[in-house]
């Protein structure tokens, strides 16, 4: 066995054997040439051959939701005292047994179900063994030979060349979810020469959602996980915090000519943002390209990403095989689940997990929401999908929509466009915003009822941005952003007709084009307080005369 990192490496280093050792990936080569179209390919390098075809798979291991560990009674608690949360069985003591937390194996049906694996009724615990400090048991329970979930699929979107309104679904594959105790945290006192260790996290429950290598770039590893993300929060079996370790990313990566064999793979290890994981892939792809045109070869080895230098680092070589010595856990009987069919009557049903009961109970997972707020509002699906990729923004729209007199359509454009940007520009969440749905509303009904003006209406978001305290009807009052009326409008779009006597000639002679810079002329002298459709109107008329 050849993987000395912590996870499923053995499942990996299966899938990879497929490859090596079976007939040529043709269907990875078709899916890299739409990965070229994209503009995520990698073309031929230096050397002339043919373009590269990059594969990459993930393990993603999820914390679950639940207020205790996997099998013991501690709490779970983020940012706790150190080793504050360790029971008898976290620290291993001798004697204490594993006692199985159902809520952790209902979460993990629940995530299988909802990424359409099948689940088995039937699944197995074992050891792991391995050895580091933050390990005290010397093993890890797992479940290496029959998981709880198998054979599932991930359904994700992503842009084309970064355009909202080329989007383009993929699918991976899911090969498993296996439930798994966390380990502790080590924590490296440079400055002492000394290590720390805080068991606060070992036995917490994770799921370790393993996908088959079925991407082939940083772009589509990343809307994978975030599209997994957004499941794991609306099932509500994982909070998926990256920032709180919740959702820690294993990326696998290599390189190859289209019709060979897959090339040697490297893991970067536990990537924590998705961004991070978007430049790990794409840079480990280029690092092996580079690499092997060069004249080198590819090392199997585990390696992490500096975010601070942008690049990935050894971190330990996988050619030495190790034994993990996997053993079934003689502590832990067989996990049983039934469904509908296969439930005795006479079994109590608050003491068995019953798949189907599960299944009823799933929520709108994201897809739905998305086709939903669609239909229910007329907006583009590319808007529903930012709206629910962007945490809170959909709740956000929602209750402007509510409070305004403005079209969704209308207040989709506002959201995105202006609201959007402020945020990103700023790093703000929207949580965050200074710009609450209540204000937001309240500057559009001015803007609908056609008393300011949308030039005037993106002052005011402006102003409101500062976070000062007023209104959009104080700070229209303030800035005298009002719409002027139409016996003045009138006047000044006779002056500026006046006073541009060869642009009038040229509009008379057929050239409507022309018409714009009048109407930025009085827009102009208007401060922004005009109507452009009214301007328009009333130069038209004039012109007519």
């Amino acid at each position: 066995m050849a993987a000395a990192a912590r996870g499923c490496g053995g499942v990996w280093r299966r899938a990879w054997q497929r490859g090596a050792g079976g007939p040529a990936p043709v269907p990875r080569g078709q899916r890299a040439v739409a990965c070229n179209a994209r503009g995520g390919a990698v073309p031929a390098g230096k050397s002339g051959l043919a373009p590269w075809v990059p594969v990459v798979g993930l393990e993603i291991h999820a914390q679950i939701s639940s207020n205790s560990k996997l099998f013991s009674g501690s709490q779970v608690q983020f940012a706790a005292a150190p080793n504050s949360l360790v029971s008898f069985f976290d620290a291993s003591l001798p004697g204490t047994l594993p006692v199985l937390n159902r809520r952790c194996v209902e979460a993990a049906v629940m995530t299988g179900l909802a990424l359409n694996c099948s689940i088995n009724k039937r699944s197995l615990f074992d050891r792991k063994h391995y050895f580091y400090a933050d390990l005290p048991a010397g093993y890890q329970i797992t479940q290496q030979r029959v998981p709880i979930a198998v054979n599932g699929s991930l359904s994700y979107s992503l842009c084309i060349d970064n355009k909202m309104s080329q989007m383009v679904t993929k699918t991976v594959r899911i090969k498993q979810i296996q439930l798994e105790q966390d380990s502790g945290k080590s924590l490296h006192d440079d400055t002492r020469n000394q290590t720390l260790v805080d068991l606060n996290r070992a036995g917490v429950g994770l799921m370790e959602v393993v996908m088959e290598p079925d991407m082939c770039c940083g772009e589509e590893a990343a809307a994978a996980v975030r599209e997994l993300q957004l499941i794991l929060q609306t099932l509500g079996s994982s909070q998926a915090v990256m920032a709180a370790g919740q959702l820690r990313v294993d990326a696998n990566v290599s390189v190859h000519h289209p019709g060979e064999h897959y090339g040697v793979r490297t893991e970067v290890k536990n990537i924590n943002s998705l961004r991070f994981l978007a430049k790990a892939v794409d840079y480990e792809i280029q690092r092996q390209i580079e690499e092997l045109e060069n004249g080198g070869t590819i090392l199997n080895e585990t390696r992490a990403f500096d975010s601070k230098l942008g690049c990935t680092v050894p971190m330990r070589d996988k050619e030495g095989k190790q034994d993990y010595r996997f053993m079934p856990e003689p502590n832990l009987p067989p996990l049983i689940l039934y469904d509908a069919k296969s439930l005795p009557a006479n079994m109590n049903h608050q003491q068995v997990v019953n798949i189907d009961w599960i299944h009823e109970r799933l929520p709108d997972l994201p897809s739905v929401k998305r086709a939903k707020l669609v239909e229910r509002y007329g907006i583009l699906p590319e808007h529903g999908f930012t709206l629910l990729n962007e945490d809170g923004l959909t709740e956000f729209f929602e209750n402007v929509v509510k409070q305004t007199q403005m079209k969704p359509k209308k207040v989709i454009g506002w959201i995105l466009n202006d609201l959007l940007s402020y945020l990103k520009q700023h790093s703000l969440t929207v949580k965050e915003s200074p710009v609450s749905s209540f204000l937001l509303a309240d500057l559009l009904n001015l803007l609908e009822k056609k008393e300011i003006s949308s030039t005037a209406a993106k002052q005011v978001l402006a102003e409101l941005w500062k976070g000062e305290g007023k209104t959009p009807f104080e700070i229209v009052k303030e800035k005298k952003l009002e719409l002027i009326d139409q016996k003045e409008l009138e006047q000044i779009c006779q002056v500026v007709i006046d006073g541009q006597e060869n642009e009038v000639m040229a509009i008379k002679a057929g050239n409507q084009k022309v018409l714009n810079k009048l109407i930025g002329l009085v827009q102009r002298e208007t401060q922004g307080r005009s109507n452009p459709v009214l301007v328009k109107q009333l130069l038209e008329k004039k012109l007519s005369e």
